[in-house]
């Protein structure tokens, strides 16, 4: 009687993926094995540099999508059919093969150079590449499908077929969406683009591959049904993909989600082909877990999705939850997929016989529970309502577990090799042959608790970093009124800058316990009472507890996040028998004083010393360049604007926690001309809600100008109508404090037949509002009370009080400057004026002035500022007739003195 080891089934199984000898194909093959590796590296490197890079996450996305599995699926499926129908080595050989994968390699490349270049054509050529490529690789498949003999599963070749055709369709619909529609038939797109290329091609794909390669990667016997089941699913695959793109061109909502559904169940019915094999041997090796953690994320996606739409009623509404489904598709199921396909397939490919491919494997599930683990968890924690820091920290480690893959990859093909070289047997020693590292099955606890462990440091260390927004109470001293061993406990909500309720009456002596939750779709709120007690930031739909201990007297409470607390909304604890608190935070006996009354209130006045405009900025600073550069050429202009919140010099040695877009105070500044289309995304990376409202743009402000809270995007679309320079800033609610702390900038439209002229600059001039931890050396937040007071500590030129003093504006004699100016705010006027020079043009909000290039230009007038109100701007023109340092101030002196002042240096 002969007994069948592990070792025998697995070079039994084998065999069942190998290439034929004939073709020649063992070993490295570089148009095979490289593409996806480097679109692998390409995505590392954009996650690590993505707040730098303009689209990263539609980026990343179409890194891993569109580069690195549309080549893998390629591959593998022309892998599979050979194996299946044994076809000669005249049919698509090895060289047809390579110029597929440079052209499909090359077509990928350029779409993404056309997105990011926003050029519609040239992203419309790397479509057109991508798709002859993989309809030339279906139109091979089916003359190998034709010239075989019969053989099983040729309905797997069929389904290869079928996926390669559905990438025209989807590129096409890919292409529209590179001309930026709105945000309704953006979605619409999105959800016929992402049907037809993630359900059609890389869906069919998989499902066609795995009725044969899932029970090899389980060294388990098919299931005899796995034929007719695949059979049978293929037209109600085909089917449900017709249902979501005919649903969402229609805009049918319903019938797209219907069609989600219908595929989910399709595979239902075909997966049954799967169950058998993995219900006799369940998976245990890294590539058959990992394969089966990405089927897993797959039909969570396909529920998510498919409820969504059964139930929504706005496409605009679902554009904007797209980003998580894609976050699901290309981090959760598209690298799991291919990482655990190739660590089963890399080693068989390579060959060299039973102990170099048992090396090679278990050489690439070194670690598999840890790095699945950190994977599968970092993922499902990275998608929850969790502070950003966390977020962060959770999604490095996610990555982190990914990128072991390649080291451990370059790993295996040396140590496959260096058996091969030892004449097909494991290395020896006096004590016998050397097994190979790791076992077969990746399953360990202690690695599991271990990755579980890291996860949760991640999760304290973010929290330690940021305990306001994790959203933690903290617990009160006890007080000196006897308690009464009774609680209160009440439930407030926290909407539209209010509480409801706004009070509570509480015996003397019983112990509060307030239950917030945050019902305002639109922002971070939180609690905190006089006596210190708080419940942390609570993002929308978050609630959270605040246990203000034994009560004995009145207590004020109020809204912590910057400019709430003046919107009013404010929080009354009456105690029975004891004088309420006022608005203000003052009782019949005075002000509450207590530790933690002011701090973290974000809306006291500060108290600091006088802002020193003429001390020294800090060592590296870096002035805010005012050169404008020319309008560019395109009429489609389009920029990703990133709230969040940082740290910057306002004034020389002066640090402030600035509210901001892309990093930087003013924003960016957008240039085009009257016709152009701008196409703006607004992703809101900070810790409360934040809009924008575009001033160049006439569009009804309900839905691109509302309030969006943390980890949420929209996408803004406007075209410009009249010339000017005009104001963009956010418009939540108190908008004075938001475009004081920094969230404002400026669009110029060109007015038509502009003169070119040798300089042209653009000054925005803002206010600052330094907040109480100045004087302590901190950087401060915003000063909400200062801002309703219109008393700020500084006035800048693009958001650095003085800058120019130090880093002045650059001119020779004789040269035409132009200089825009743009009034941000949020409070004072600005009279700009050029000491020692005389503007001969001028063009205010729209209109010119003085100069007018279609009435002969410069008269014999002259002017020597230019007024502007708040949101207001223009520009000027002048020419210095000799070297010199000429001034440059807002002619409101008190204003020029806290530092709207700079100088323009003319040299001969």
């Amino acid at each position: 009687m002969t007994i069948k080891t592990d070792e025998d089934e697995f070079v039994e199984a084998a065999p069942r993926v190998r290439k034929p000898k004939s073709t020649g194909r063992q070993g490295f093959w570089p148009w095979r094995d490289l593409p996806s590796l480097l679109w692998l590296i390409a995505v590392a490197v954009v996650t690590f540099v993505h707040p730098f890079v303009e689209r990263s996450r539609w980026l990343m996305v179409h890194l891993v999508l569109l580069g690195a599995l549309t080549h893998a699926a390629m591959v593998w499926s022309t892998h599979f059919s050979q194996a299946l129908l044994k076809t000669g080595p005249d049919v698509d050989g090895r060289r047809i093969q390579d110029r597929r994968a440079i052209l499909l390699f090359a077509g990928v490349g350029v779409v993404v150079a056309g997105v990011l270049m926003d050029r519609w054509l040239v992203a419309l050529a790397g479509a057109a590449g991508v798709s002859v490529a993989v309809f030339w690789h279906g139109l091979q498949l089916w003359r190998r499908l034709r010239a075989s003999v019969a053989a099983r599963f040729r309905v797997t070749i069929r389904y290869y077929v079928a996926a390669a055709l559905c990438v025209p369709v989807g590129a096409t619909f890919g292409v529209l969406l590179a001309r930026g529609p709105d945000d309704a038939l953006k979605a619409r797109l999105l959800l016929a683009h992402t049907g037809v290329l993630a359900l059609g091609w890389i869906g069919l794909t998989v499902t066609g591959t795995l009725v044969t390669l899932w029970p090899t990667m389980l060294r388990s016997r098919m299931d005899d049904r796995a034929e007719a089941l695949a059979r049978g699913a293929l037209p109600l695959f085909l089917g449900a993909i017709a249902l979501i793109v005919g649903g969402a061109l229609m805009g049918w909502m319903p019938v797209a989600g219907a069609g989600v559904l219908a595929w989910f169940a399709s595979a239902l019915w075909w997966g049954r082909a799967l169950w058998g094999p993995a219900r006799r041997r369940p998976p245990r090796e890294f590539g058959a877990l990992s394969v089966a953690a990405a089927l897993a994320w797959l039909a969570v996606l396909l529920v998510w999705t498919g409820v969504v739409l059964l139930r929504g009623h706005d496409w605009a509404e679902l554009a904007e939850g797209h980003g998580r489904a894609t976050a699901v598709l290309a981090a959760g199921f598209a690298p799991q997929l291919l990482t655990g396909a190739l660590s089963y397939l890399v080693p068989v490919v390579l060959g060299g016989g039973p102990n170099a491919v048992r090396t090679a494997t278990d050489t690439l599930g070194r670690f598999g529970t840890t790095r699945l683990a950190l994977i599968n968890a970092g993922l499902i924690l990275s998608l929850l309502p969790i502070p950003s820091i966390v977020r962060v920290l959770t999604t490095t480690l996610v990555l982190a577990a990914y990128l072991c893959f390649l080291p451990l990859l370059a790993m295996a093909i040396r140590r496959s090799r260096n058996v091969v070289r030892a004449g097909g047997g494991l290395p020896t020693t006096p004590r016998g042959p050397v097994q190979p590292a790791g076992a077969r099955s990746v399953w360990s606890s202690g690695q599991l608790v271990a990755a579980l462990a890291v996860l949760g440091m991640a999760v304290a260390l973010g929290v330690a970093a940021d305990p306001g927004a994790a959203g933690f109470p903290v617990t009160s001293a006890g007080s000196a009124v006897p308690a009464t061993g009774e609680t209160t406990t009440v439930r407030v909500e926290a909407k539209g800058m209010r509480f409801i309720p706004d009070s509570v009456t509480v015996p003397a002596g019983n112990r509060l316990v307030i239950d917030l939750t945050n019902t305002d779709p639109t922002t971070t709120h939180d609690l905190v009472l006089a006596n210190g007690t708080r419940t942390g930031r609570l993002r929308p739909g978050r609630s959270g507890t605040l246990d203000a201990g034994v009560v004995g007297e009145s207590l004020e409470g109020w809204c912590a996040v910057v400019g709430h607390r003046q919107m009013g909304m404010v929080f009354s604890v009456l105690v029975e028998g004891t004088p309420p608190v006022t608005a203000a935070g003052h009782g019949a006996h005075g002000p509450q004083q207590s530790a933690g009354a002011q701090s973290g209130s974000g809306a006291q006045a500060g108290s600091g010393a006088p802002v020193d405009l003429h001390g020294s900025f800090s060592p590296g600073f870096a002035a805010v360049s005012p050169v404008l550069a020319p309008a560019p050429d395109a009429t489609v202009h389009r920029l990703t604007l990133t709230a969040r919140e940082v740290e910057l010099e306002v004034a020389p040695g002066v640090w402030q926690k600035r509210w901001t877009f892309n990093g930087v105070t003013p924003g960016p500044t957008l240039r085009g001309k009257v016709g152009d289309r701008f196409v703006i995304s607004l992703v809101n990376d900070g810790t409360q809600g934040h809009s924008i409202d575009f001033h160049a743009g006439m569009l009804a402000p309900d839905r691109p100008m509302r309030t969006i809270p943390p980890g949420e995007s929209l996408t803004y679309t406007f075209t410009a109508t009249h010339s000017g320079i005009w104001m963009y800033h956010c418009s939540t609610m108190p908008m004075s404090v938001h475009i004081g702390a920094g969230m404002h900038g400026a669009v110029i439209i060109d007015p038509p037949n502009l003169p070119q002229v040798d300089r042209e600059y653009v000054l925005v001039q803002s206010e600052i509002f330094l907040g109480e931890s100045r004087a302590k050396g901190f950087a401060s937040e915003v000063a909400a009370e200062k801002v309703l007071a219109q008393a700020p500590d500084a006035v800048a030129f693009n958001g650095i009080a003085s800058q120019y003093d130090h880093h002045q504006l650059a001119a020779t004699a004789g040269e035409r400057v132009r200089i825009w100016v743009l009034d941000a705010g949020p409070n004072r006027p600005s009279s700009f004026h050029i000491v020692g020079g005389q503007f001969d043009t001028v063009f205010a909000e729209g209109a010119w002035l003085l100069g007018d290039p279609e009435r002969g230009g410069s008269g014999a007038g002259g002017s020597q500022v230019l007024a502007l109100a708040p949101a207001q701007g223009g520009f000027v023109e002048l020419e210095m007739p000799e070297a010199g340092h000429y001034p440059i101030v807002s002619h409101l002196m008190v204003d020029a003195e806290r530092g709207a002042h700079g100088i323009l240096d003319v040299t001969p």
